[in-house]
């Protein structure tokens, strides 16, 4: 993949600074004063330059020919910069989605058995998301089509942030998470490994396969419910906040899929589509056990002062994707509305 073009001021100073082949380190990208970042939750020019930041963490881009640009010391300051300001909106939207939770310590007798408690109180409740419940009734083929395409910034990377944290766990939570993992990947078959799975799903709608097109057009809210992952992944003292986000993903995404399973066969999409999402349906009524339990509880059992972060985690994923959800559907609404007025 080659570097995405820029759609501001702060992808513009990240790219051009990749692009510059220095001889010696990177020079800091030149900062958009953070105080012209209204709302970075949104913010398509933040979201897209801490994305790229984050991507020479995983498979990076051809055209940037230093290959110490991932660890280059003063391009980790400038996605140090970013990710204050990300994490700061992230916990001020959890604050104002938690103002009416009940505090851990009315959960349970033990930090785990809290966090438990916890966990399946708030995701039992979410129930299928409106954009699940859209696709399912009343989407169109190019609706869908759409939707695939916003989402495919995350599935052709499907479980990739969630495995580095893998070295920074132990004990039944390590085991655990690479026991869902080993799912995600294929349970040993690359045929079945979930981001093929999506690829092919693309494929048949004759979407492209590759990542680069779609980071050209997904929304910042999109971008942002990616960045979260690597947020929490790829800094150690969040780990259990990655560990609360892969529960809350996996115990709300089996009944949404089965929503969008329907919404597929209703307009009669390709197989690969629907085995996509067949898939899913299975897969994640299983791991939500596995995560709730089998990670984020025995994570907590072995490490209590991680109780809140796995909270934090969690709270972070529906609510973050809750609002990408709503900027779809806003989407898809004012263009119906603009072709009903037209």
């Amino acid at each position: 993949m080659r570097l995405p073009a820029p759609c501001g001021p702060l992808s513009e100073g990240v790219v051009e600074t990749l692009r510059a082949r220095p001889a010696g380190p990177h020079a800091v990208p030149e900062p958009r004063a953070m105080g012209d970042v209204t709302y970075p939750l949104t913010d398509r020019d933040f979201q897209l330059a801490l994305w790229i930041l984050y991507e020479l963490h995983y498979r990076g881009f051809e055209d940037v020919e230093d290959p110490g640009a991932e660890w280059d010391p003063l391009l980790m300051v400038s996605r140090a910069a970013l990710e204050r300001t990300f994490e700061h909106a992230v916990r001020r939207l959890v604050g104002e989605a938690s103002q009416d939770a009940p505090a851990l310590a009315d959960l349970g007798d033990t930090p785990a058995a809290q966090v438990t408690a916890a966990l399946v109180r708030m995701t039992a409740r979410s129930g299928p998301s409106e954009v699940a419940q859209f696709l399912h009734r009343r989407a169109t083929r190019e609706e869908f089509r759409a939707y695939l395409a916003e989402r495919a910034v995350y599935h052709l990377r499907e479980s990739d942030p969630q495995s580095f944290v893998l070295p920074r766990i132990g004990g039944a939570a390590k085991v655990a998470l690479a026991e869902l993992q080993y799912d995600e990947y294929g349970g040993g078959r690359p045929d079945r490994l979930h981001q093929a799975l999506f690829a092919r799903a693309l494929a048949s709608l004759d979407l492209p396969t590759d990542l680069a097109p779609y980071v050209e057009r997904a929304t910042g809210a999109t971008l942002a419910s990616v960045n979260l992952m690597s947020l929490f992944a790829l800094n150690r003292r969040l780990r259990g906040a990655a560990m609360g986000h892969l529960a809350a993903f996996e115990a709300t995404s089996s009944l949404p899929c089965e929503r969008i399973l329907r919404g597929a066969r209703r307009l009669d999409l390709p197989e690969a589509v629907q085995d996509y999402y067949d898939e899913h349906v299975e897969a994640d009524a299983v791991h939500e056990q596995l995560a709730i339990r089998g990670i984020c509880a025995a994570l907590v059992e072995d490490e209590p002062d991680l109780a809140p972060d796995v909270v934090l985690g969690a709270t972070a994923c529906l609510a973050v994707d809750g609002l990408a959800g709503e900027v779809l559907l806003d989407g898809w609404h004012g263009r119906r509305d603009a072709r009903a007025a037209g």
